[in-house]
């Protein structure tokens, strides 16, 4: 009976104790969780990023421990949301959400554009005198006369006279910075793209659209290099585009940089 009760005592002592431990990991390990569970996050000044490794992984949290939800491939365009530490937390094309690292992130400044002197924090050189942060829907001067010029043409040829589009145009400044900056003239930019693949990764939506580039001293004689070339002069008399965005840029090389994008709606 001693015997069989020092067992029960025993027993409920183990069970004690048991009881006891089982409560203190549970203790020790709500504490760990509330401490980690959630990390502060940065906003970042830029909506729009491009990749610059070959191909990375987007995962479900900001770290390596987390499982991949998905891949990118370089010069693809992404949309950032925020920081946490060393990883922005981003949605690409395929409407994936997740994490990626800011290592091989470069951000691009799609919110606007003004005539200024300026200096930015990406990695492009910024010597166009555009600031792609203060965002101007007003043409300059030279952009009203390119602009007018170009009408002129269609309304000539009995076409409708082209509108500004806002977005249209700040992508068309930018694309002229662009050149002036990396030292090229081409419709495909190293940062952005072809132009079609650059009006995507600005959120602009079109039916049909096309660009015109130039290098020139002058914009008569630009719109005139233009009309003379039957490529050019296609998009400047194509009825299917309605909308536009004219950029003049002052260029060292040529003296000024022209670009014209085009878009149908």
């Amino acid at each position: 009976m001693n015997k069989g009760g020092v067992f029960l005592i025993y027993l409920k002592t183990k069970t004690c104790k048991i009881i006891i431990f089982a409560l203190t990991i549970l203790v020790v390990f709500t504490i760990s969780k509330n401490m980690y569970a959630i990390k502060p996050y940065q906003k970042v000044d830029f909506t729009t990023g491009v990749v610059t490794g070959s191909s990375l992984n987007v995962r479900s949290g900001p770290s390596t421990s987390y499982s991949v939800v998905a891949k990118i491939n370089k010069g693809e365009y992404i949309r950032v949301f925020a920081q946490v530490g060393d990883w922005y937390i981003i949605q690409t094309d395929a409407d994936n959400i997740g994490a990626v690292s800011k290592s091989y992130i470069k951000p691009v400044y799609p919110s606007g554009n003004n005539v200024g002197n300026t200096n930015t924090n990406n990695n492009v050189n910024n010597n166009s005198g555009i600031n792609e942060k203060e965002f101007s829907t007003e043409l300059t001067s030279d952009e009203k006369e390119v602009f007018d010029l170009i009408n002129k043409e269609r309304q000539a040829n009995g076409l409708a006279a082209l509108k500004i589009d806002d977005e249209v145009q700040n992508v068309a400044r930018i694309k002229a910075k662009d050149m002036v900056d990396n030292n090229y003239f081409s419709h495909d930019s190293p940062v952005y793209g072809s132009p079609f693949n650059m009006l995507k990764s600005f959120k602009v939506t079109y039916k049909t659209a096309g660009e015109n580039i130039a290098g020139n001293s002058s914009n008569s004689a630009a719109v005139k290099a233009w009309m003379n070339s039957s490529g050019h002069r296609a998009n400047i008399l194509n009825n299917g585009f309605n909308y536009t965005g004219v950029a003049v840029v002052k260029s060292n090389k040529y003296g000024k940089m022209y670009v014209q994008m085009f878009i149908g709606k």
